[in-house]
């Protein structure tokens, strides 16, 4: 692997901690398993790309395709507690119905905008390079979400979110809104995914009605490998983890598509390994530790 590829998977793990934000938010603190993510993220980028392409400033293109995110999320939590639908079932029906959603929002399966104006063009203007443009916007964003997130969760309401899922009727009893909770909770898990959706397109120049498949499987690999590297103990290590797991995630997957024994076939197989290599290690790491303990 060379610099530029060791740079470019870098970048897509910064951008792709978002989308291990967005998940740990609906998988960590709320305990609730959403496929939403597949759809929102593509969502995000149609949005921005559509907007940029027809000539809107693309700031406002990167938020409304956040505040589309939102929305997404919002019919899956409300088809959950207002209507009692399976969480995971909810989401798969959002998720489907995104797909004929995004394809009306650009009007055709693709759309490019290699040069177009984005959202990294004046850092690409101040910087010269476009690979380093993006990654620092990427590790800005990272950076002020993940302490917002934070600040979020450590806050009255936070708690309230936190303890709807862990225990939603003890919460209940404690005077927390839970449904309420579910509702904000899910809309801003995917209105961040959303966001990284947005900001993907927009630094790889296009967007596709298909480029969300697997976003969930490596949103939970990101938050499987951060918390085998930062147990979660506290919300910032669990923060921190997400980051870090999404960036060697996507590290593991450019070397094993360097080896000579893999192709770029093989991508969903790896993205398998990594995730079931990252569950069975703290249970090894248990065993291991028992083993030392008894002898």
């Amino acid at each position: 692997m060379n610099l530029l590829q060791f740079l470019g998977a870098v970048e897509l793990g910064m951008i792709f901690a978002l989308v291990a934000l967005g998940v740990y938010l609906s998988f960590r603190v709320l305990d609730f398993p959403d496929l939403t993510s597949d759809g929102s993220f593509p969502m995000g980028a149609a949005i921005a790309a559509t907007m940029i392409v027809a000539g809107i400033n693309p700031w406002l293109a990167t938020f409304v395709a956040f505040f589309g995110g939102t929305l997404a999320g919002l019919v899956t939590a409300y088809l959950n507690v207002r209507f009692g639908i399976l969480s995971l079932l909810a989401s798969i029906l959002t998720m489907t119905a995104l797909y004929s959603i995004n394809l009306r929002i650009m009007g055709r399966p693709n759309i490019a905008m290699l040069y177009e104006e984005t959202i990294f063009t004046p850092f690409e203007t101040l910087i010269g390079d476009h690979l380093t443009a993006v990654l620092l916007f990427a590790f800005l964003m990272v950076f002020i979400i993940s302490f917002l997130i934070y600040k979020l969760l450590q806050s009255q309401f936070g708690l309230g979110i936190r303890a709807t899922g862990a225990n939603p009727i003890m919460a209940q009893a404690q005077g927390v809104r839970t449904k309420a909770m579910i509702l904000f909770g899910i809309a801003l898990s995917n209105g961040i995914i959303a966001l990284a959706g947005a900001l993907f397109a927009q630094s790889q120049g296009f967007a596709d009605v298909n480029m969300g498949v697997g976003t969930i499987i490596i949103g939970l690999a990101s938050v499987i490998i951060g918390e085998v590297l930062l147990p979660p103990r506290l919300v910032i290590l669990s923060i921190i983890g997400c980051i870090i797991g999404s960036v060697l995630y996507r590290l593991a997957v450019a070397f094993a598509l360097n080896a000579d024994f893999m192709k770029p076939s093989d991508l969903n197989l790896m993205t398998a390994l990594i995730v079931a290599f990252a569950m069975i290690l703290p249970q090894l790491k248990q065993k291991t530790a028992a083993k030392i303990r008894k002898s």
